[in-house]
């Protein structure tokens, strides 16, 4: 497993991932694997032929496929190295009464 701040990332095996569709990247062209509400930085996904992956039917399940190496970065922490795999992206949540929300970074 990988944690950069509220973003946790999980090796799966292929054969546990939902039927998917690629997510767009953003503006800048970055895949984005989370969005700071309040600082406006990113956690971002690179790397030669990674793809960025949605549930299908769960559009907020990510997952991310990985041919060779990845990296994730963001400007408040240090990068992280992925290996070659797949991974399913969680994002960190907290409860507030009645309900949970994702944790504003």
């Amino acid at each position: 497993m990988y944690r950069q701040g509220d973003v946790l990332i999980i090796p799966v095996d292929q054969g546990e991932l939902p039927a998917c569709a690629p997510v767009p990247r953003d503006r800048r062209g970055r895949m984005v694997l989370a969005r700071g509400e309040a600082t406006g930085h990113a956690h971002v996904i690179g790397g030669p032929g990674v793809q960025l992956l949605a549930d299908l039917d769960d559009p907020e399940a990510m997952f991310v496929e990985v041919p060779a190496h990845a990296r994730i970065s963001h400007e408040e922490h240090g990068p992280i190295p992925l290996p070659s795999g797949h991974y399913r992206v969680v994002r960190q949540r907290e409860y507030v009464p009645g309900s949970f929300r994702p944790v504003a970074d």
